[in-house]
């Protein structure tokens, strides 16, 4: 996932991605403790795209409250 397309959504639906990928690293963890795990990169880049999305949630926030 590229940073252009996480700023493309809508504070929404990067709420409820971030909740996916939270409940995807979840799993990934429990795959990756019972042996189970094929896709070991997959683990980086769901902590990275839930990095990228927090980034960018911030960001926004930032740029909406008025600064004091």
């Amino acid at each position: 996932m590229k940073s252009e397309d996480v700023r493309a959504k809508s504070e929404d639906e990067l709420k409820q991605q971030l909740l996916d990928l939270r409940k995807e690293s979840l799993n990934l963890r429990f795959q990756k403790v019972s042996g189970q795990l094929e896709n070991t990169v997959r683990v980086r880049e769901v902590r990275r795209d839930i990095g990228r999305i927090k980034t960018i949630i911030n960001e926004r926030r930032r740029t909406a409250a008025p600064a004091s």
